[in-house]
C-alpha cells in the first residue's frame, strides 16, 4: 500500500493552506488503496486535532511515506532523499532564488512533480489555487478603491470565517458607476468574475466599454485576442502567441484611458508584451487601482514594484517617479501585489485544491501514472526529464 504524507510547511512565513483536508484524507483512507498520514503542524488552517478526529494518524516523522504532498517550496534541510514530492517548486521558469533547492533535490535523487505542470496537452492547467486568488484579489482591488475614494467601505477577507461569510458582506453594498478591466481567461479570472457578479457589477462588451459612459458599475473581461495582436499580421493565434510572443504587441492601451480599476489575471513570461509601459502613464491614464493578481514584479504590470504581505497588501506608485509612495495619494496609482492571496481564505482554497487532486491526479498516481502525471515530472530520481531539458543550464551546479 502506498502511503501519502501531508508535510508540515517549512517556508517562512509558513503557508497555512493544505493539499488535503481532514475529510478528504478520511475518504482516501476509506475508499482507496492509499493511506494518508499527516505531519504534525501548528500552522495549518486545519488543526492536528481535526485530522485526528477524522481518524488520520498525525506523526512527527514522515520518512516512511512514499509520496509527500506540500504547498510551497520545501526547505533544503527538510528534504528527504529518494522520495516523490508534489509541491509548487517555482523552478520551471528558472527562478534563481530556488536554484539551490533544485540542485539539492537532484543531489538527493528526488522525484519532483510540480502542481503547476499538471496540464492538458494544450497547456491548460488542471489544478491550482487560481480561483481563490482571483476571488481575494478582486475583493482587495474593490476594497482599495473604496478606501481611496471614500465612496464605500469593504473589510478584509482574512477576517471572515469562510467564503460564504464573505459573500454576505456584499449584501447592501452599492458600487458607484466605475469601469473595471478584468484580464485573463483562466481560473484567476473566473474568481475575479465571480466577485464582480456577486457585487452586482454588469459585464459589457469591449466596444461598449471603450465607447460608452454608464450610470452603473461595469466590467469587461479581456482575453488573449482582446489583449494582443501580431505586430505585422494583426492577428492572434493562441499557440503561435505562446511560442513567439515577442512578435506581438499589446492592445490594452485604449483601456487605460477609461478604466478605474485593473484586475490583472493573465499568465506572463519575459518575452510577452506588457499590458502598458511606464511611458504610457500620462494625463490620459485613468487607472487608479491595480490588483495585480498574477503578481510578476516588473512584469505584465510594469509598476508592480514587488510583493507585499497579506497584512499590508497595498502601496502607491508615483506617476512621475514610479517609486513607492504611501497608498491613496492623489498623484499615485495604488497597486496590490500579494503572492499568497488564497491564504486569506485558506480552508475554502484547500478544500477546492484537494478536490482537484482527488479527481484528476491521485487516482492516476495509484495506477502508476498517465500522460498528465508524466508531463508534470521535472525531476525523476534526481535527473531532468526530457520535457524539462530546457532547464539543463539551470540544473548545472
Amino acid at each position: 500500500m502506498l502511503t501519502i504524507g501531508l508535510i508540515k510547511e517549512g517556508k517562512v512565513p509558513a503557508d497555512n493552506r493544505v493539499a488535503l483536508t481532514p475529510d478528504q484524507c478520511k475518504w482516501i483512507n476509506q475508499q482507496t488503496e492509499l493511506k494518508v498520514v499527516v505531519q504534525a503542524s501548528s500552522d495549518r488552517c486545519f488543526s492536528d486535532y481535526e485530522y485526528k478526529r477524522a481518524g488520520i494518524e498525525v506523526v512527527e516523522d514522515i520518512s516512511s511515506c512514499d509520496i509527500l504532498l506540500g504547498i510551497k517550496e520545501v526547505p533544503i534541510a527538510h528534504l528527504i532523499e529518494n522520495k516523490m514530492y508534489l509541491f509548487f517548486s517555482h523552478t520551471k521558469k528558472e527562478q534563481r532564488y530556488n536554484q539551490q533547492l533544485f540542485h539539492a533535490m537532484m543531489d538527493k535523487q528526488i522525484t519532483l512533480l510540480d502542481y503547476e505542470c499538471f496540464e492538458y496537452e494544450d497547456g491548460q492547467r488542471i489544478i491550482g489555487f487560481g480561483f481563490f486568488a482571483g476571488v481575494v484579489g478582486a475583493h482587495n482591488g474593490m476594497m482599495v478603491y473604496g478606501k481611496r475614494t471614500g465612496l464605500y467601505d469593504l473589510g478584509r477577507v482574512y477576517k471572515v470565517k469562510d467564503y460564504r461569510e464573505l459573500i454576505h458582506t456584499y449584501f447592501g453594498l452599492k458600487i458607484p458607476p466605475i469601469k473595471i478591466a478584468v484580464t485573463g481567461s483562466g481560473r484567476v479570472s473566473h474568481g475575479i468574475v465571480e466577485i464582480m457578479n456577486l457585487m452586482g457589477i454588469a459585464e459589457v462588451e469591449p466596444d461598449e466599454y471603450l465607447e460608452k459612459k454608464f450610470t452603473y458599475p461595469v466590467y469587461v473581461q479581456l482575453k488573449g485576442p482582446d489583449l494582443y495582436t501580431h505586430s505585422e499580421l494583426k492577428t492572434y493565434k493562441r499557440d503561435h502567441f505562446h511560442e513567439h510572443a515577442e512578435e506581438y504587441r499589446s492592445r490594452f492601451l485604449p483601456y487605460t484611458h477609461c478604466t478605474n480599476i485593473l484586475m490583472n489575471g493573465i499568465y506572463w513570461e519575459e518575452n510577452m508584451p506588457r499590458l502598458f509601459e511606464k511611458d504610457d502613464i500620462t494625463s490620459h491614464f485613468t487607472i487608479e487601482v491595480i490588483s495585480d493578481i498574477t503578481d510578476d514584479a516588473y512584469g505584465s504590470v510594469p509598476i508592480n514594484l514587488g510583493d507585499q504581505s497579506i497584512n499590508d497588501p497595498v502601496y502607491g506608485v508615483s506617476k512621475k517617479t514610479f517609486t513607492k509612495t504611501e497608498p491613496f495619494a492623489t498623484d499615485s496609482i495604488d497597486v496590490i501585489a500579494v503572492g499568497n492571496l488564497p491564504n486569506e481564505l485558506p480552508r475554502d482554497a484547500s478544500r477546492y485544491f484537494g478536490e482537484q487532486l482527488l479527481k484528476y491526479i491521485l487516482p492516476e498516481l495509484i495506477k502508476g501514472g498517465n500522460e498528465i502525471t508524466e508531463r508534470a515530472i521535472i525531476l525523476k530520481e534526481g535527473k531532468l526529464t526530457d520535457r524539462f531539458s530546457y532547464l539543463t543550464e539551470y540544473a548545472q551546479h
